[in-house]
């Protein structure tokens, strides 16, 4: 159930203005109640029942997005190149609490990536106690050998300047150049360095789920907002498939 908030705290909490410029918009009219009645400032008020401009507010805190990473942007807060942070609303970057990433994709790498403003749930999700599955499509610059799959399921590849063995993850080819590669962890360029070990080089890289969350019909660049059954997904196993489309 909705936890009434006064307005100005809810209001510049989701970044939409300061609480002072809320002050301002509510004696101009433009933050009223779903009826249309215009609120004020200091009004005790549930975040479904308010519109700004006629719009209902963007999610509450607490919110998990699902974007569709295309190439060329980076997982950081600045980059002259451009940042995942681009492809959501300007007033999204002013959100208390934050929205971050839940881990990173490359700037090279595309596909799924998940942010959010919930701490815990991103904790949970990184944390290597859930064994979180990540599925990744691979191009290579030149035919597998053959034994990847072995090396990789075996669980004593070590990564270049790494003394810990990677946990054993599950290749599966897709062509001569294809794979499809699910992994647990999330070392830095770890699938790039696990090809790299076998000789050879990944030309694109992408991740199309998350557990059993997949992208469905999400254009690269967009996103949307996931409902409780889509974050239950991530923590299926990616074998218990069953796709969400987007919205």
């Amino acid at each position: 159930m909705a936890t009434a908030m006064k307005l100005v705290k809810l209001v510049s909490n989701l970044g939409y203005a300061s609480r002072k410029q809320v002050g301002v918009m509510c004696r101009a009219g433009r933050v009223t109640n779903a009826a249309g009645v215009a609120l004020a400032a200091d009004d005790e008020v549930d975040h479904a029942d308010v519109r700004v401009d006629g719009e209902r507010l963007d999610p509450p805190t607490g919110v998990m997005l699902m974007l569709n990473k295309p190439l060329r942007v980076t997982c950081s807060h600045k980059d002259p190149g451009g940042v995942v942070y681009d492809l959501l609303p300007p007033r999204f970057r002013l959100r208390q609490p934050p929205i971050s990433t839940v881990g990173r994709l490359d700037r090279d790498t595309t596909g799924l990536l998940l942010l959010t403003d919930d701490g815990a749930l991103l904790h949970r999700i990184v944390s290597p106690r859930s064994e979180v599955r990540k599925i990744y499509v691979v191009d290579l610059a030149r035919d597998l050998r053959g034994d990847e799959a072995q090396i990789f399921s075996g669980g004593q590849l070590r990564l270049e300047s790494e003394s810990e063995a990677l946990e054993p993850a599950v290749m599966e080819t897709v062509g001569a150049r294809q794979a499809r590669l699910t992994v647990t962890e999330g070392r830095y360029h770890q699938v790039r360095r696990m090809f790299a070990a076998t000789g050879n080089h990944v030309l694109a890289l992408h991740r199309s789920r998350i557990g059993a969350l997949s992208l469905g019909n999400l254009p690269a660049g967009s996103w949307r907002v996931l409902d409780a059954a889509d974050i239950k997904l991530i923590f299926q196993p990616s074998g218990d498939i069953v796709d969400r489309q987007a919205g």
